[in-house]
Parts: C-alpha cells; sequence; structure tokens
C-alpha cells in the first residue's frame, strides 16, 4: 500500500512540475523580448553567484575546464557568467519561441546566412540532415525551418506529459513532424530523407548506453551518438549545421547554416563521430558563450577514464 502511495505521490509531483512549466512559460510570454532577456540575464548572474553551491555554475564551469584548458582562472570565469546569463536568457525565451504567434516570433529574425546549403541539399533528391547543437536560440531555428520547409525534428519527451503536449503542439505549429527518439522515430526520420525532405537532430546529447561510441569533443571523449551519421550514410543525406545566434541588446537573432565535415558520412562508426563532434566544436567556437555548458555532455566515461564531474 505504502509503494502505491509513493508511486501516486511521484505521478502527482510530475504532474505538478508539468503544470508550474506551463504557467510560467505562460508568463514570460507576456513580456517583450527585451524584459525576457533581461529576467533570463539575471537569472544567469543569479547561478554565478551562488558559484560552488549551485549545481549549474559546478558543471559549466568542469565543461570549460575540460574544453578550454589553456584559459586562465580568470578568463574562465568571465565565460562562465556569460554561459549563465545566455542560458537563463534560453529559458525566458521559450515564452516567446513556444506561444508568441509565429509571425511575431520570425520577426525577430534579422539575417540568415548560407541558406543555399539547404535548398541544393533537398534539390539533389537526398534529402538534408540538419545538425542543431544546443547553442543560441534552436526554437526560434526550428520555427524558421518549420516555415519554409517539410521539416521532422527528432525530440526527446521530457517526463512532465502536459509539457510534452505543450512541446509537441507549438512546435508543430507550422507542420513540423516531431519524431520521438526511439525506434519509431528513427523509421520516420528514414521515411522523411527518402522523400528528399529536411530532417534536424540535437547531435550533443548523450545517447543512451550501447547507441554510442567515446568520440572527441574539445579534446574530451564524449559519449557520442551513431544514429546521425549511420542516417547520412544509409541515404547520402547532405549533413549540414545550424543555429540562431542572439544578438546583443534585444536586437533578435540571426541564423547561421554551414556544411558538416564530409567523413560524418562515412561507414565507420568511430571517424563518423570524430568528425560529426568537430563539425558541432567549430559551430561552438564560434559562439562559445551561447553555448549550453550546464548540461552533463562527459558525465558517461571510457573505462579507467577519469570523472568530469
Amino acid at each position: 500500500m505504502g509503494i502505491i502511495s509513493e508511486n501516486y505521490a511521484g505521478v502527482g509531483m510530475k504532474k505538478i512540475k508539468g503544470i508550474l512549466a506551463i504557467v510560467a512559460l505562460g508568463l514570460t510570454a507576456l513580456l517583450p523580448l527585451r524584459w525576457a532577456q533581461g529576467l533570463g540575464k539575471r537569472m544567469g548572474r543569479y547561478f554565478f553567484r551562488q558559484g560552488d553551491t549551485s549545481r549549474i555554475y559546478r558543471t559549466t564551469r568542469a565543461n570549460l575546464t575540460s574544453c578550454y584548458p589553456e584559459l586562465s582562472e580568470d578568463q574562465r570565469e568571465i565565460i562562465i557568467q556569460q554561459s549563465l546569463e545566455q542560458t537563463g536568457q534560453s529559458i525566458a525565451e521559450m515564452g516567446m519561441s513556444w506561444l508568441w504567434p509565429v509571425k511575431r516570433t520570425l520577426k525577430t529574425i534579422h539575417a540568415v546566412h548560407n541558406e543555399a546549403l539547404i535548398t541544393d541539399g533537398i534539390a539533389a533528391g537526398k534529402g538534408v540532415i540538419l545538425m542543431a547543437p544546443h547553442l543560441g536560440n534552436w526554437e526560434v531555428l526550428n520555427l524558421y525551418l518549420s516555415n519554409r520547409y517539410t521539416f521532422t525534428a527528432m525530440y526527446k519527451p521530457p517526463r512532465q506529459k502536459q509539457l510534452d503536449n505543450l512541446i509537441k503542439r507549438m512546435r508543430a505549429r507550422l507542420g513540423t513532424d516531431m519524431a520521438p527518439a526511439n525506434v519509431q522515430g528513427v523509421r520516420k526520420v528514414m521515411k522523411a530523407l527518402k522523400r528528399s525532405e529536411m530532417v534536424g537532430i540535437l547531435p550533443d546529447q548523450e545517447p543512451d548506453v550501447g547507441s554510442g561510441v567515446f568520440a572527441d569533443f574539445f579534446g574530451t571523449p564524449a559519449l557520442t551518438m551513431t544514429l546521425l551519421p549511420q542516417l547520412a550514410a544509409q541515404t547520402g543525406a547532405k549533413v549540414i549545421c545550424g543555429y540562431a545566434k542572439r544578438l546583443d541588446n534585444a536586437a533578435g537573432f540571426e541564423i547561421y547554416f554551414s556544411e558538416a565535415e564530409a567523413d560524418v558520412s562515412l561507414k565507420d562508426a568511430q571517424l563518423a563521430t570524430e568528425a560529426m563532434n568537430r563539425s558541432v566544436e567549430r559551430c561552438v567556437r564560434e559562439l562559445p558563450a551561447q553555448y549550453q555548458w550546464e548540461y552533463k555532455r562527459f558525465n558517461s566515461r571510457p573505462e579507467g577514464g577519469a570523472r568530469v564531474y
């Protein structure tokens, strides 16, 4: 009886958390972009001031220490603060990204670079795989692509069902087909590529055990998905990188596309994942403060490897 009660309590708590998240989104959606970003900056500064007592601070520092060992402590602290401020802005912008009218959100995009990579790839007849790392505002990028292309996005559903339902409904406003990160989702993505469409995959999340290999990311081994390179090798799809850069002073966003390294399409999983990580790393080096450094990218370690966190 006690176990049943605990299970019900767990389900109830998830539901409450989901409802609170939706309420928070609704409140931030009422704010102009400048106010939302200002709120996010203050949130990031709060975590920075907490120092080692804050998990998000500790993880960010550990990642930057691993990835930028050449920086002095003072230089690293500057990037940590910038990163936490940018992460806070990403959170505060979710109301805009998910709940604003689409046309209003799209008006915040002021320039798009190298979009011909997409149109040329689709015209080639084998589809396009977009690698969208956790850099800048990827929800704005999703809206832009959904507005212009037939687009299937692979995602990992959150634990809160209410939040998952909202994500699927809001991301699908312009026809985005959401593919969960499971066998059914992979089949959906394969079918889209065979129709010469575009699919989006986040390449910098740790995969489930057995679904990845260790490949260097900024010189540190990181458990890396093999799915994206496998899709590229099997379909011949063009692989590109994309991100939406947050501009200073609430000026909006600019979108950047670039070609991934050619080796990402190799059948050799080790070489292909290394090429994929180098492609992501190149994007991150262009905009290091706007990368999601608080994610435990190096949580899994190869046998005998030292722990990062």
